[in-house]
């Protein structure tokens, strides 16, 4: 299981992650990435490499 947390100070709305997700486990809300579905989370980090401000992360729980 893995566990993926979006800093919100980070974020600025790109929406890179959330496009690249192949779980859709991200939505954008209020301009910003959030975590929506975190049971669905693959752990392919497709999130984390695609976002320029390094406003994810993910982490095996």
């Amino acid at each position: 299981m893995f566990k993926v947390e979006i800093d919100a100070e980070k974020c600025e709305g790109c929406g890179e992650c959330v496009d690249n997700c192949p779980a859709e486990v991200l939505e954008m809300k209020d301009d910003k990435a959030v975590v929506v579905d975190p049971d669905e989370c693959l752990g392919c980090e497709s999130c984390v490499s695609v976002c320029p401000n390094g406003a994810v992360t993910l982490n095996e729980v």
